[in-house]
């Protein structure tokens, strides 16, 4: 039997390709340097995993979920939220609890838009938000992160067509790929554009945990009537090392926290609850863990920058999320240099086209192996001697 024509239309899983090539390679038995990848390389802290092993030891914990998941961490969710960002949430009307939120934000657009709508989506961006462009049947154009706007959209640039056509927006921020941030003056901007234009704002703060010097990431929901607009999505795979356990939740405006909760129920009967019993602990428990993370991909950071800058490569240090955007040099494009880097240096690199238009002339790198290795792959790059 064939794909059905909407899995046709899905576009291609970017990611499998690089793994294939980089795979390929080490089959080889070439000694592989994978700077391609953003799955998190430390552990989950010991507690955690202690606090799923107790919970999945009760028969309780075998039955079904709620289907909407357990109100402990829900409570825990709105809890974290005002702690970390002093926002007031509702843990009964304004959060879902999400199986990773990779799924909520696909499945958003089929929750609140009707076939026909216009999306708005970040370029460079995060390939799966096409994945869910596709399943709902709604089309999209895309708002330009470029390097002299500080890789924000500029709102200013959107055609009135497409202000008035647009029911749904997503951002990203500390952003992948690019490592850049927002501050609170943007998000106010954000707020009042979508309210504006009767736009709904999804925010993918993903790496919400990770910002350097000091400065720790903004929440959109910190903005003044950010509830009233739109949600964020928060995952516990960065912030806890957690990206295979597959949780995550969404907190902000009741209807489109509604909406998630309606196809969610077509869709799971929530996540295993040994599972949300651990991400309680998580959220509520001492953060220690997190600020040691923080310092961890701080010093690669600065490591690799430095690195980069001894061999020539003027490249600009990312603000927050353990990946580094990096200009390729002007003879090749995003793809031809992430070739050559694999061919003759066994360095994987994501190229930046796989991102999206905006993301040609650049390439990722992930701050996910150990600084040595980080310092070794830009050795090996300084050999080509391209810089």
């Amino acid at each position: 039997m064939k794909l059905s024509n909407k899995l046709q239309q899905l576009p291609p899983q970017f990611f499998a390709s690089l793994v294939q090539k980089v795979g390929a390679a080490v089959a080889e038995g070439r000694d592989v340097i994978n700077l391609g990848q953003g799955n998190p390389d430390q552990p989950t802290p010991p507690h955690i995993v202690k606090a799923l092993q107790a919970s999945a030891e009760n028969p309780l914990s075998h039955k079904y979920s709620p289907f909407r998941g357990i109100s402990e961490l829900k409570e825990a969710a709105a809890a974290f939220y005002k702690r970390e960002y002093n926002v007031d949430i509702d843990p009964s009307t304004e959060v879902a609890i999400l199986f990773g939120t990779k799924i909520g934000l696909v499945e958003l657009p089929m929750a609140v838009l009707n076939p026909g709508d216009l999306m708005l989506l970040p370029d460079p961006g995060y390939p799966d938000y096409l994945s869910g462009v596709v399943l709902a049947d709604v089309q999209y154009e895309t708002l330009p992160l470029v390097a002299k706007n500080h890789f924000l959209p500029d709102y200013n640039a959107i055609s009135d067509e497409s202000k008035e056509r647009a029911k749904l927006m997503y951002l990203n921020y500390p952003n992948n790929p690019t490592g850049a941030t927002a501050d609170i003056e943007f998000f106010n901007k954000t707020v009042a554009f979508a309210k504006e234009n009767d736009i709904a704002v999804s925010h993918d703060f993903a790496y919400g945990a990770i910002g350097f010097e000091g400065k720790k990431p903004i929440s959109f929901l910190q903005a003044e009537g950010a509830k009233d607009v739109g949600i964020e999505m928060y995952t516990l795979s960065k912030t806890y090392n957690m990206a295979g356990w597959r949780i995550g939740f969404a907190l902000g405006n009741k209807e489109m926290i509604e909406a998630l909760n309606v196809i969610q129920d077509h869709l799971f009967v929530s996540l295993f609850p040994a599972v949300q019993h651990a991400a309680v602990t998580a959220l509520s428990d001492h953060q220690v863990n997190v600020t040691a993370l923080v310092e961890l991909y701080e010093s690669r950071r600065n490591v690799f920058i430095s690195a980069c800058q001894k061999i020539g490569w003027e490249v600009v240090a990312p603000k927050g999320s353990f990946f580094a955007w990096l200009p390729v040099p002007n003879e090749y494009t995003s793809q031809e240099f992430t070739d050559k880097l694999l061919e003759e240096a066994d360095v994987a690199v994501a190229p930046g086209n796989g991102f999206g238009e905006f993301g040609e002339g650049y390439i990722r790198v992930g701050l996910l192996v150990a600084e040595d290795r980080l310092e070794e792959a830009v050795e090996r790059i300084g050999k080509l001697g391209i810089f």
